[in-house]
């Protein structure tokens, strides 16, 4: 029995005494241990710490709004003034024209709201019967209700009843466009609210979208008359290069939603950015104007909103989205030859400051992280057997060939030991 009275998130606790690392401090590209090891952070934490560690000027920031107000609610028409701010810089900043931003405590709660609203635009349109939420194998959408459901990740739909919390909801193959329609066809566009997709999978293991299919996919639910809800939690602000994954891959969604590197987790915050189309019934100005009842308390929160300012700031004034794109091949070259090791079965890289080195089936990860790490590199498991790399945009050229060279070792000592 473990002596710890934390219980960690999608963790065997039976294995804790054994994984424990605890994280002290950080700095630029890498974080320190508590027992004072210092390592290459290539998960940028769970892929949010886009302008790295130990930015004291966020931390400045935030501690004078909080000597000033810590938050006020945005509940009946309460608001603070860095709530008002952010969203419209976020709205100048949004692949959508004329976007509306609700803003939310992180990426599972941005989900939440998004496929809630998209169900509660199409009753407020007098089609209550368009309630399917459709999305795709190997997605991640967090582990809320809707998130729970919605999932293409199976092991985190098991174990909750009916094999989902919510049950109107359906997947298709992560990259073929035919079989999406014929699904879509046969659920029937007059019962499909929406189709949410990542477009870069992440959790899933970083599947990059096949040419074609974003656009392709986005004409189909204009098409079908179906909302397209872009989960950009991981692509959002800068990951790939551009603000939002939507405007690099040209598409222009009805929802978006975003967490992480708004604030590159600093403090907990997310959204979802609204199209006018679905906006536009709850903002008229009549009697009988319907109303959004959604909501969460630290929805706007005053010191995470100036957090998200001050980061944006960060990105904007120190190019850090150009920076992405210029390290975007400089990763994509230190990988790729890992994909020739006989542990790799593929490496995924070549679309901004996102990569994963997909091990064999029947490779056990485990000895490969522990050698990576005491090589000075943090990286973590993905859902497909993948080593995660998601660096913060502040990592050096020689950092990312430093990480490759140990990741190799890594799986050389892994498979030295698997054939002893």
């Amino acid at each position: 029995m473990t002596s710890t009275s934390l219980w960690h998130p999608q963790t065997a606790m039976s294995t804790i005494e054994e994984t424990l690392t605890v994280i002290a401090s950080g700095q630029g590209a890498s974080v320190r241990t508590e027992d004072g090891q210092d390592l290459l952070d290539l998960p940028a934490g769970l892929w949010h710490a886009n302008v790295g560690h130990g930015r004291t000027r966020i931390a400045d920031a935030v501690r004078q709004q909080m000597n000033v107000l810590e938050t006020y609610h945005l509940f009946q028409g309460m608001a603070n003034r860095p709530a008002i701010r952010l969203a419209e810089r976020l709205a100048g900043l949004s692949p959508i024209p004329d976007a509306k931003v609700f803003l939310t405590s992180g990426g599972s709660d941005s989900v939440d709201t998004a496929c809630k609203l998209a169900r509660r635009h199409w009753q407020v349109a007098g089609r209550p019967g368009k309630r399917v939420i459709v999305s795709r194998q190997h997605a991640y959408h967090g582990l809320h209700g809707f998130g729970t459901s919605i999932t293409g990740i199976q092991s985190n739909r098991d174990g909750y009843g009916s094999d989902s919390l919510i049950p109107e909801t359906a997947r298709v193959p992560w990259n073929d466009l035919a079989a999406t329609e014929a699904e879509l066809l046969r659920l029937g566009p007059d019962n499909v609210a929406a189709f949410i997709a990542e477009p870069i999978i992440g959790t899933g293991g970083v599947l990059l979208p096949p040419p074609g299919y974003l656009t392709g996919l986005a004409e189909m639910c204009r098409r079908l008359d179906i909302l397209l809800i872009a989960d950009e939690v991981i692509t959002g602000f800068g990951r790939v290069g551009q603000w939002f994954a939507c405007q690099r891959f040209g598409i222009e969604p009805d929802l978006l939603t975003m967490a992480k590197g708004i604030t590159s987790g600093y403090l907990p915050l997310g959204g979802v950015l609204v199209s006018r189309r679905i906006w536009e019934p709850f903002f008229a100005e009549t009697p009988d104007a319907p109303t959004f009842r959604h909501g969460l308390t630290y929805s706007g929160h005053a010191a995470a909103c100036v957090a998200a300012e001050v980061n944006l700031s960060i990105l904007e004034e120190e190019g850090l989205l150009e920076r992405v794109l210029n390290l975007e091949p400089v990763l994509a070259q230190a990988l790729t030859p890992l994909r020739d090791h006989e542990t790799v079965v593929d490496v995924r890289a070549g679309t901004g400051l996102l990569a994963a080195v997909q091990l064999a089936p029947d490779v056990d990860a485990r000895p490969v992280l522990r050698a990576a790490r005491e090589g000075g590199v943090l990286t973590r498991l993905l859902a497909d057997n993948s080593l995660h790399v998601s660096p913060p945009f502040v990592i050096t050229a020689e950092e990312i060939s430093r990480a490759a060279d140990v990741l190799k070792s890594a799986l050389d000592r892994a498979r030295t030991l698997e054939s002893a």
